[in-house]
């Protein structure tokens, strides 16, 4: 594959929200294999496209692409492989080979079901926080390029049916504040057994309570219920939308650097 190729695929795993590491070889003496500027893509599994220059070389340069895109953080390294390190690797040849990986991951993706006045302040201030924000809501009047100008998806479509055609993952999070009880319940049931990094819900402790009890006797477990954060976002104080936006935004942060 040649180097074009590789790139063009890059940049349809960042469209696609693919986490990818990409290899690249920066230096090469004596007989290494591999020549300066071969790439490779390494994506979670393991599984690659293009090539710095087979063998166990290669299965190495994997292992510590994993290793980088479970740390997100670029890492440079060196493989000697002189007679001992060459056979050790499978070689025959010998030099020494430099590979930098640097991680490619995505902006995370922010779900916001419900576009009310909380919703309008928080989609402002994730886009500051590089998120990728989406609206799903019901509402046209609500859910309209004038009321969220820096929104990179508004969904206007019934809620359940809206989340229920996304693959979530843990590149995800979801903050459900939708005008009512039984909106909140049927987004939290559609969501509830995804692996999205966040899942929170706007309501009061009865609110709250009330939902859990409904959805406990449609099987949800819980273990399940017990991932979401609700009441929703950390105690700064204020309960002007605004004020709620930034306690749901400080806690949108603090989650996604634990992660």
């Amino acid at each position: 594959m040649d180097a074009k190729t590789l790139l063009q695929e890059l940049d349809r795993c960042l469209k696609d929200n693919i986490p990818v590491a990409l290899a690249t070889v920066t230096s090469v003496s004596g007989s290494a294999p591999g020549r300066v500027g071969a790439k490779m893509l390494i994506y979670e599994n393991g599984s690659i496209k293009g090539s710095v220059g087979g063998g166990c070389l290669e299965a190495a340069v994997i292992e510590e692409a994993k290793y980088a895109l479970d740390t997100k953080k670029p890492r440079c390294s060196d493989y000697n492989l002189d007679k001992d390190d060459a056979a050790g690797l499978g070689m025959v040849c010998g030099g020494k080979i430099t590979v930098f990986i640097e991680p490619w991951l995505s902006e995370p993706e922010l779900i916001i079901v419900g576009a009310g006045h909380i919703s309008q302040y928080l989609a402002h201030l994730a886009k500051l926080l590089s998120f990728r924000v989406v609206v799903i809501d019901d509402r046209e009047d609500f859910a309209n390029p004038e009321r969220f100008p820096e929104t990179d998806n508004l969904i206007v479509d019934d809620i359940e049916q809206a989340l229920s055609q996304y693959k979530l993952s843990p590149h995800h999070y979801i903050v459900i504040v939708t005008r009512g009880h039984q909106f909140d319940e049927s987004a939290l049931e559609q969501v509830i057994s995804s692996d999205a990094a966040y899942i929170g819900m706007i309501g009061s402790r009865k609110k709250i309570k009330t939902i859990y009890d409904n959805l406990q006797e449609k099987g949800i477990s819980t273990e399940q219920l017990e991932k979401v954060y609700a009441p929703i976002g950390l105690k700064l104080g204020g309960n002007s939308p605004a004020e709620v936006a930034l306690s749901i935004a400080a806690q949108l942060v603090q989650i996604r650097h634990q992660s």
